[in-house]
């Protein structure tokens, strides 16, 4: 399906994969951050691995603020990006502009499985933590797991 054509009511999560595309493509998409804005003010889950919480990076509430203010969160990090000689690659460092929008960012060592859920917001840092984001997006979508 195209953004277009995704009806948010209909969905308990949004979850943003990763790779250098999304830097590009997500952050300025108006179509993903209104189903991104729809899905977690009707108490869904968000979440994102690794490039993909440039997904919600932009996002802005209802009340104007942007959704990540004041939450730990982890991304593919600014020490990764230069490890990787992609710094001068990607448009923007991820941590440093979630960090500017209010996360509290919280890296692991480089390669490392880092996952952090801050109630309803998942994130983890690289491909690494991708399987316990699933993971952790099934136990909280379940009704037993809500917070």
């Amino acid at each position: 399906m195209k953004p277009e054509e995704v009806k948010p009511d209909l969905y308990t999560a949004v979850y943003f994969v990763g790779g250098h595309g999304a830097m590009c493509d997500l952050p300025d998409n108006v179509t993903l951050m209104d189903i991104t804005r729809i899905i977690y003010e009707r108490n869904g889950i968000v979440s994102g691995v690794c490039h993909g919480p440039a997904g919600f990076v932009n996002v802005k509430l209802s009340n104007g603020e942007y959704l990540v203010k004041n939450k730990q969160l982890t991304s593919f990090t600014d020490k990764e990006e230069r490890e990787g000689r992609e710094d001068k690659v990607v448009p923007f460092l991820l941590e440093t502009i979630l960090t500017e929008h209010g996360a509290v960012f919280k890296p692991a060592d480089n390669w490392k499985e880092n996952v952090i859920a801050d109630g309803r917001l998942i994130t983890g840092q690289n491909p690494a933590s991708a399987k316990k984001v699933a993971m952790e997006i099934i136990r909280l979508n379940s009704p037993a797991g809500k917070p």
